[in-house]
């Protein structure tokens, strides 16, 4: 089913040469059919010679800025953008530069800052960074640095929007440069051996308390006595400890868009099981990235085919007919995301609905795409 998905109509909206766009679609088709980010396993999946295709995509990722281009994907209507960060394990990657050590300090490896934006209960990608202990000892930089380029990255898009990060994120110096940039943020607190310390306007140590059931709400606290935010805690029934959330929103704010954040389903695990990002791996750092930003272009074109496609087959069933069928279809629509749908699931349209959804999800792509920068 996903051979029914023309990329170059897709990626004109995209690129701002047609000629680019002819080749990046063979590419992107040849990921689709593949499912995978190698390039043998995409060449052998183009028309043509494998050796001659493989040639080709290395050309071409030297041709164009694809990780410019996808910050191109942003959706400027988006509520929040998430920051995830993920380990990219590289065991037997002994003599590629980039490649260092990860968190257990054994396993060979990469980190991905990915930032995206919530779409339909997953993400959508528009921008990240590499980085491992290899490259931040070269580069004699530190881990926070590579956080600060990637929000460097997407401050001017974000205006009023809240930059939404996990525990990774709650120590001091990103807290500093939030609030120099003038970036909202909602992030999770790391509460584990090395709590953070919070003082009231008094200079007095708070003690963050919440009981089973309850939720607390703390104004104005001053983050290891130097940065004020807003604290709000919450002990679900059925949770084994409660959720702590620090903001410069207002803290009911703050906790209703992290819980939205919650109900978003890991960005990585369609990336990870459907396209196999994890299985990424190119001897310079610069080709990763070129490569890592076509496979999430690719991603993003397939995701919106596929939720218009698990629209048409199970979409959720009119409340006045809670049929049998028309529970089962929506329970199928529950299960699957529509990225699974077009790559793994067997059905049957017509060839005119098919033209219809192709051309609806066109329009939704060409609408979601920012302009290019004006450079006159």
């Amino acid at each position: 089913m996903k051979q029914c998905i023309k990329a170059e109509a897709f990626l004109k909206h995209l690129f701002d040469q047609e000629r680019l766009a002819s080749k990046a679609a063979v590419i992107v088709e040849g990921i689709l059919a593949a499912c995978s980010p190698r390039l043998s396993a995409i060449a052998q999946h183009m028309p043509g010679s494998e050796a001659a295709n493989y040639k080709m995509i290395q050309r071409f990722l030297g041709q164009v800025d694809l990780t410019a281009l996808l910050w191109r994907l942003f959706q400027a209507d988006a509520p929040f953008v998430i920051g995830d960060p993920t380990e990219m394990p590289r065991p037997q990657a002994r003599k590629t530069g980039y490649v260092g050590k990860l968190q257990d300090g054994k396993t060979r490896g990469y980190w991905l800052l990915l930032l995206a934006t919530p779409f339909r209960g997953r993400a959508l990608p528009c921008g990240f960074v590499t980085y491992s202990s290899k490259t931040i000892a070269q580069m004699q930089s530190s881990r926070n640095q590579y956080h600060w380029a990637a929000f460097d990255q997407v401050k001017a898009l974000l205006g009023d929007k809240p930059l939404v990060l996990d525990r990774e994120f709650s120590y001091l110096e990103l807290l500093h440069y939030l609030v120099q940039v003038s970036v909202n943020f909602v992030i999770r607190l790391n509460l584990g051996s090395h709590p953070p310390t919070f003082y009231d306007a008094m200079g007095r140590k708070v003690p963050l308390v919440v009981g089973l059931g309850e939720q607390v709400i703390y104004h104005q606290l001053r983050y290891m006595n130097q940065v004020d935010v807003n604290v709000v805690g919450v002990w679900r029934r059925g949770h084994a400890h409660p959720l702590w959330v620090m903001s410069n929103l207002a803290p009911e704010q703050a906790l209703a868009i992290y819980t939205a954040r919650m109900k978003i389903e890991e960005t990585f695990r369609d990336l990870k099981s459907l396209f196999h990002l994890d299985h990424l791996m190119n001897k310079s750092q610069r080709h990763l990235e070129q490569m890592a930003a076509l496979v999430m272009i690719a991603f993003t074109v397939a995701a919106l085919f596929g939720e218009a496609l698990r629209d048409e087959l199970y979409g959720p069933a009119d409340s006045a007919q809670a049929t049998p069928a028309n529970r089962a279809r929506r329970r199928k629509w529950q299960s699957y995301s529509g990225l699974f749908i077009l790559l793994n699931r067997k059905f049957f349209l017509p060839a005119k609905r098919l033209r219809q959804l192709h051309s609806q999800v066109l329009t939704d792509f060409a609408h979601l795409i920012l302009p290019l920068p004006d450079t006159t």
